[in-house]
């Protein structure tokens, strides 16, 4: 099994979709991430981090799990060491659940980190239950949304040349500036194609507002 799931320390809302999304894959666990574990119903088989955000309670339910402990004074945040221990298992497809609310710096940061793996070949995307990000690059890809869902792009860059299609406002072509908002706050009509040029950015989705 090449799918991990990251469970990182932000917000979490179980749905029907999120559920999905995560069965049968393999699950590392980044410090308090790790009470995401029993909702989600996954069985997690490395524990990472400084334990700093850890309760007492939390690490006594979970003593049988293997841990890697690292120092609170490190050079990486402990999600992005347990995305590094996923690549060296083999991780192809990477989840970062638990990727939203929180710390906005930790958040961002990881952000750019699902970029970083997409721009390695890695697929990646990043969700809270509620909402979901999925990098976007030079080329074409289809984001699977139901019918309804509120959908933005977020430039990181100027991106160039950006298609969206089956989108109540669709683009052919069109220029968006780092910093535009041109391309916030559009409504998918079910699966969303995106078109690129050049530049890079995220694709930010709400199907949670919509019901299962």
């Amino acid at each position: 099994m090449s799918r991990f799931v990251i469970l990182l320390g932000g917000a979490l809302i179980l749905t029907p979709r999120l559920e999905k999304q995560v069965r049968g894959a393999r699950a590392i666990a980044a410090d308090s991430g790790m009470a995401h574990a029993e909702p989600l119903g996954l069985d997690v088989e490395l524990w990472v981090g400084d334990f700093d955000s850890t309760s007492e309670d939390l690490a006594r339910r979970h003593t049988k799990i293997e841990r890697q402990a690292h120092p609170l004074v490190k050079d990486a945040t402990d999600g992005e060491l347990a995305v590094a221990e996923a690549l060296r298992r083999g991780a192809k497809e990477i989840v970062l659940v638990g990727a939203f609310g929180g710390q906005t710096d930790h958040m961002l940061g990881h952000a750019g980190l699902a970029l970083k793996l997409a721009l390695a070949g890695h697929r990646t995307f990043l969700t809270s239950g509620r909402e979901e990000a999925y990098p976007v690059l030079p080329g074409t890809r289809t984001v699977s949304l139901p019918d309804a869902t509120r959908f933005s792009i977020i430039p990181f860059a100027d991106l160039k040349g950006l298609d969206l299609e089956n989108v109540r406002w669709p683009l052919i072509a069109r220029n968006v500036p780092l910093g535009s908002t041109l391309t916030l706050s559009n409504i998918a009509l079910g699966p969303v194609t995106i078109g690129l040029k050049s530049g890079y950015g995220l694709a930010v989705a709400y199907p949670a507002e919509i019901g299962p």
